[in-house]
């Protein structure tokens, strides 16, 4: 299996796996972490072992390799295509910073900023814990938090870049793309390979994304389903 299939299930079992809740087929993360979760095979085994982790009521996000099918005991609150890309070819990643933004590095002490950017933006699940998953960089205007990126899944040789978000009133400032070279830089120093995940109708990510050099690898299907 390459460490990019079912990619939630690899990070939970491997690199992250200090950050996982399990119960027999089934892992997630700590619901302040975020709410991605995943089993080793979607089969009804699979889903019996999640629905024993979540309990009544919980929710969870997957990424599938299909759409979701409706099923017994399940609800769907929302669902969309992804595309996984990755930046197999480090030179397309700048090693200089735009000297016009300047970067710093966030802290736990940013958190609050950092789940009101995310919650304004929504560029996926965003906890009060989720900066400890990797590092996280932002790019202040006024003393105010208006850009961040960071880090997310972790596997084997493979690190995701992720809450790519700008603050509505600072887009078109190249805040999104300078903060992603950076991030990507650093995780290329380490020996690691940036890769994300993207809804597939953000054709403007998309195209900011491949003029980075990050190339699609696959179609996933995520799904946020509760447990009735």
């Amino acid at each position: 299996m390459h460490p990019l299939d079912n990619v939630i299930w690899q990070a939970l079992t491997t690199r992250q796996e200090n950050f996982a809740e399990s119960f027999l087929d089934a892992r997630r993360f700590f619901r302040d972490v975020t709410s991605l979760g995943a089993f080793q095979d979607p089969t009804d085994q699979g889903y019996e072992s999640l629905a024993g982790l979540l309990g009544a009521g919980g929710t969870v996000a997957l990424f599938l390799e299909k759409p979701y099918e409706p099923r017994p005991g399940w609800n769907l609150v929302a669902d969309a295509p992804l595309l996984q890309m990755v930046c197999d070819d480090g030179t397309f990643v700048s090693s200089e910073r735009d000297s016009a933004s300047a970067i710093v590095e966030l802290t736990p002490a940013d958190s609050p900023e950092m789940v009101e950017l995310a919650a304004l933006t929504k560029p996926g699940p965003f906890g009060t814990r989720t900066h400890e998953m990797g590092m996280y960089l932002g790019i202040r205007h006024e003393g105010k938090l208006v850009a961040m990126s960071g880090e997310r899944l972790k596997v084997p040789g493979y690190t995701e870049v992720s809450a790519v978000c700008t603050h509505p009133e600072h887009t078109g400032k190249g805040y999104a793309g300078t903060l992603m070279m950076e991030v990507m830089r650093q995780i290329r120093q380490r020996g690691e390979v940036p890769f994300l995940h993207v809804r597939q109708d953000n054709v403007r990510a998309i195209a900011l994304y491949k003029r980075l050099g990050i190339a699609e690898r696959a179609v996933l299907y995520l799904a946020v389903i509760k447990k009735s």
